[in-house]
């Protein structure tokens, strides 16, 4: 009962705005672009929240995770390869999203990944990754989903990228992963703290403050703006 609550707030327009949740972050960097490159879309894609896009490409490799989101229709054309092994021509959509995916890469590919990105993005890249290294084994019986690197906020700034924080303070949340699907959601079953309720209240008007200090954050959420000078 208490996770269909903290969904619900989620994704209602005032508590997603007040606390900077990804959706509410993604959708409000979307605001300019009509056509988006969603790498590693998952069953369930942030970009069900930006209803102005025209055009929208979803990679996954994971084939349940395809089947599901295909059914949901929230883009426009759908591709199963990894990451690494797709190819497009340059400047082919105005975004790049990256939504929980480089953790699940290596160092190296993770790089390469954002690199093609860059080639990619009229506009700008978007992602999200935990905040440093967090232990995550497979979910939905999908090897995928394991964490192999970690990422900072001092790295992803080295690399062109504005970083802000997001879900709340690091501290808040369990070194050990208690999600079994991606469709339960992520946050409320790993709260550190009992009792949970009080700690994702807690944790929600700790985001307040992460959101601008972002080395103390959870997740980093990062983007990076493509210069137009640049062909």
């Amino acid at each position: 009962m208490m996770r269909y609550v903290v969904n619900l707030l989620r994704n209602s327009e005032i508590f997603s705005r007040l606390f900077h949740t990804i959706g509410y972050c993604v959708k409000s960097e979307l605001k300019d672009c009509e056509s988006v490159l969603d790498l590693g879309c998952g069953p369930n894609s942030v970009i069900q929240f930006s209803k102005h896009i025209k055009y929208s490409v979803g990679v996954d490799a994971f084939d349940p995770y395809l089947k599901q989101i295909k059914k949901r229709k929230l883009h426009t054309k759908y591709i199963k390869a990894k990451i690494q092994d797709i190819k497009f021509p340059k400047k082919s959509f105005d975004a790049v999203i990256m939504i929980e995916v480089l953790e699940h890469m290596s160092k190296r590919d993770g790089l390469r990944a954002l690199i093609n990105a860059e080639k990619w993005a009229k506009k700008k890249i978007i992602i999200t990754t935990p905040n440093g290294y967090f232990r995550m084994g497979e979910v939905d019986d999908n090897l995928y989903q394991k964490h192999i690197s970690g990422w900072t906020a001092e790295e992803l700034s080295r690399l062109g990228f504005r970083c802000s924080g997001v879900t709340g303070a690091k501290f808040m949340y369990s070194e050990e992963n208690h999600v079994h699907s991606l469709n339960e959601g992520f946050g409320f079953s790993n709260m550190r703290f009992n009792p949970k309720p009080l700690s994702f209240i807690i944790n929600a008007f700790l985001q307040l403050i992460v959101y601008y200090f972002p080395n103390y954050a959870f997740e980093l959420f990062a983007i990076k703006k493509m210069n137009k000078h640049v062909l």
